[in-house]
């Protein structure tokens, strides 16, 4: 299949893209309690990655604000993503390549890239079916034993964020969140908090990164509880309280038994040899 036909791939959601088209996830991980996820992801992910220089795909890369560290850090980088104003926010950085572009159809070559990144895909493809399309997409992509990392938001972040927030004493945040938790799928009409999404069970990623041929190399909880924290956002700004934060979830990131705590997980897993 050439290139061009993987590019006409299933469309997106109407509202996921009405939703990344207001612009505001530029600025969602530079600021506030947020940015602890941006810290983790790029600290799990400098001790993952090989070497530069590799090529990279930031597949759903948004803005670049991931690829703007990694094309920093001397990666080829390159980043597609399906909203038209992520592209060019992306396509503005230093050492960004940045294309349109589907998960579930890559518009890549065959065994081109060394690290294949999905930090944002997998929670926007409700279906099962879809997000298996697209890490085979990735692992399609990948060279052989090239690495394969994708993020998924915890079945229970809304639960714990609706706690932190003191919103699930409300009747009707009660009834939505433990709807969620039932169903892991949040609803686009969630009084515009977010998007179409679904929250996974920390068991789920590796399961389906398997059934993609990938092997799985482990999981990493992003936050861990430290995002839960009422003081958090004032850590964060405290250079030497950060890194303490930062110290403290690097700990049990990797801990069976608190994954399901943290807001976010990195499923790591390799195409095979």
């Amino acid at each position: 299949m050439t290139e061009t036909t993987r590019a006409q791939g299933p469309a997106v959601r109407e509202e996921i893209l009405a939703y990344y088209a207001r612009g505001e996830e530029d600025g969602r991980l530079r600021q506030g309690s947020d940015r602890l996820e941006f810290w983790r992801t790029q600290d799990v992910l400098r001790r993952l990655l090989p070497t530069a220089p590799a090529q990279v795909l930031d597949v759903g890369g948004g803005s670049g604000i991931h690829a703007e560290w990694l094309a920093r850090d001397g990666y080829e980088v390159q980043l597609v993503d399906p909203v038209p104003l992520h592209v060019e926010q992306a396509g503005r950085l230093s050492g960004v390549d940045a294309r349109t572009g589907d998960a579930r159809a890559l518009p890549a070559e065959d065994a081109s890239y060394d690290v294949v990144l999905l930090l944002g895909p997998l929670y926007h493809l409700p279906e099962r079916a879809d997000r298996v399309r697209a890490l085979t997409e990735a692992c399609r992509v990948a060279r052989p034993g090239g690495l394969v990392v994708a993020a998924t938001i915890n079945r229970f972040a809304g639960l714990h964020d609706m706690l932190r927030q003191e919103l699930y004493f409300t009747a009707w945040h009660r009834e939505r969140i433990d709807r969620e938790m039932e169903e892991g799928r949040h609803d686009s009409e969630d009084g515009g908090h977010f998007t179409t999404a679904y929250f996974a069970e920390p068991h789920e990623a590796p399961e389906e990164f398997a059934d993609a041929a990938l092997t799985v190399e482990g999981q990493y909880g992003l936050e861990g509880v430290a995002w839960l924290m009422g003081g958090i956002e004032d850590w964060l700004d405290d250079p030497d309280r950060r890194e303490a934060v930062l110290t403290a979830s690097r700990h049990i990131e990797r801990e069976p038994t608190l994954l399901g705590t943290s807001g976010h997980l990195l499923t790591v897993g390799r195409r095979p040899r």
